[in-house]
């Protein structure tokens, strides 16, 4: 019964670098493979390896025991493509060589992971894991750090926010900003953690996804919606630096006031910004279903209603309490601007609910006729 000395080499080491062809098959072979790798790379851990398994072909044919020497190699992309080859050749190797049993030599633990595929082939009747002295518990923290840093979600969880802090900070160094580096560090760690915290990866995935088949597609929302953010940062800046700069909002006023005069100067940007992003969708739903759809009837209505009212309530309240809480006055909700502003939102806000539920009405109306035409239609058809 032959036993078969297999040395594995599953990133082949002796094709990339010594230009040795696998399987290689025989001692006279595996010698010239090894002087070849020895000279090509003496520090090679594979080169340990196959000095082993020709040591004990060696050893074995002394005791007269019937042996052959093999060599199979895989690929450089360790893995599925690599064992692919790995089991092309080992069935090769057992063809020639009529191998009832192995003794596996191996260079370290990656390449025991070869193990099933030869256990269903050959029976194992020993493991040789040859490695330097000095370096195996470097070599299999190496590999075991490898592996641990090769998992997906590992990558995300570990890796992703690694890399995030290290480019935002590289990105405030090179801008010399580097006080300034470890605030848009927390920032970033911050949205990071609260994107995972409520399990929002798919939906920011399908956001992603949605922009680039809009884009590729020259879908009209993608870019009203880049514009509405645009116009919302705007009017963000707008409003801000005009409550910074206004001589009446002084440091020593709660915080509350300048608040108030903030979302009162960026009502309408809001406002705007909500219109573009309504009609790019309306337009993007116009083209994709030709059919306009009654559901958006109702967004231009709201969102001039909710800009007069709010505005007028900003606005008044940011009057009342300009004098300090302990002064708060009501006048405010009694002038012409109050009145006249929230009247403006609510009756804009009524004849939207009014004419969306009647264009509602007309277009159920119609889909109901169209239905009953086309049963009408199909029974005349059957008869």
């Amino acid at each position: 019964m032959t036993t078969l000395i297999l040395n594995v080499d599953r990133d082949d080491d002796f094709g990339r670098k010594a230009k040795v062809k696998s399987p290689i098959i025989g001692i006279n072979d595996n010698i010239s493979a090894a002087n070849k790798l020895g000279q090509a790379d003496p520090e090679d851990s594979d080169l340990n390896a196959i000095f082993s398994a020709i040591s004990t072909y060696n050893q074995l044919i002394k005791e007269g025991r019937d042996v052959e020497i093999a060599t199979i190699c895989g690929h450089i992309t360790v893995g599925i493509k690599s064992d692919q080859i790995l089991t092309e050749q080992l069935e090769r190797v057992i063809k020639e060589t009529n191998a009832k049993d192995v003794i596996l030599i191996t260079d370290g633990a990656e390449d025991e992971y070869i193990l099933p595929i030869i256990q269903s082939r050959l029976k194992i009747s020993s493991i040789n894991r040859v490695t330097v002295k000095q370096s195996r518990e470097l070599e299999d923290t190496y590999y075991r750090i490898t592996k641990f840093l090769d998992d997906e979600k590992v990558q995300r969880q570990v890796v992703l926010p690694i890399s995030l802090v290290l480019i935002v900070w590289a990105f405030f160094v090179l801008m010399n900003m580097a006080a300034s580096g470890f605030g848009a560090i927390l920032l970033t760690l911050g949205i990071y953690l609260l994107i995972r915290g409520f399990h929002w990866e798919r939906k920011i995935a399908a956001g992603w996804e949605e922009l680039k088949t809009g884009l590729r597609t020259g879908r009209l929302s993608i870019y009203t919606s880049i514009i509405a953010v645009v116009i919302l940062i705007a009017s963000g800046f707008l409003a801000y630096n005009t409550t910074v700069n206004t001589p009446v909002l002084e440091p020593e006023k709660p915080v509350l006031i300048p608040a108030l005069f903030f979302f009162t100067n960026i009502i309408w940007g809001i406002v705007a910004a909500g219109l573009i992003a309504t009609l790019g969708q309306v337009v993007d739903t116009y083209l994709r279903d030709k059919k306009t759809l009654w559901t958006y009837w109702i967004f231009p209505f709201s969102l001039f209603a909710f800009g007069f009212i709010s505005y007028a309530v900003f606005d008044s309240l940011y009057k009342a309490l300009i004098n300090g809480p302990s002064n708060f006055s009501i006048d405010p909700f009694f002038k012409a601007t109050f009145i006249g502003y929230t009247s403006t939102g609510i009756m804009i806000a009524i004849v939207g609910a009014v004419t969306y539920h009647y264009i509602k009405d007309i277009y159920m109306s119609e889909n109901k006729e169209l239905e009953i035409e086309e049963q009408i239609t199909k029974l005349i058809e059957k008869n």
